[in-house]
């Protein structure tokens, strides 16, 4: 008999979000004492660019920000907080939802488009996971 796992397309959102959940709570169960992550560069863990806040953060931060995001996974989406929110309405224009718009004309391709996004953050929020447990194995000298 197959398991769930087995029986999902390997390019399945339930998939990586239960491959996501699952090095998070790796990630807790292995970090005992998060705060030896305090004052430890992250830099490793990032790919590619880096924004200047993120940068600044150590690797507690990242603990805690992958330990957020799991939860909003798991429990579903929690309001932001009004200036965030705020933030993010004045940033990207709100679609018009007339019947001529681009956004009804072209729905499909624009849930490909957010979807397909949707798999790289998780993907690359699970190597975060990964990394940062890995590193906290180093920091407290466990042989792999």
């Amino acid at each position: 008999m197959q398991t769930a796992d087995n029986r999902l397309n390997k390019n399945s959102m339930v998939l990586a979000l239960r491959r996501y959940s699952a090095a998070v709570n790796h990630m807790e169960h292995t970090v005992l004492l998060p705060t030896l992550l305090r004052d430890v560069p992250s830099d490793d863990l990032w790919d590619g660019e880096v924004e200047e806040e993120e940068a600044s953060q150590d690797l507690y931060q990242n603990y805690l920000t992958l330990k957020a995001i799991k939860v909003t996974v798991e429990s579903g989406l929690i309001p932001l907080d009004d200036r965030r929110s705020a933030k993010s309405r004045a940033a990207t224009p709100s679609p018009s939802l007339t019947s001529g718009s681009p956004v009804e004309a072209d729905q499909e391709a624009l849930f490909h488009f957010h979807l397909s996004g949707l798999f790289s953050v998780l993907g690359h929020l699970t190597k975060k996971s990964q990394s940062l447990t890995e590193k906290y194995k180093e920091i407290i000298g466990v042989a792999y």
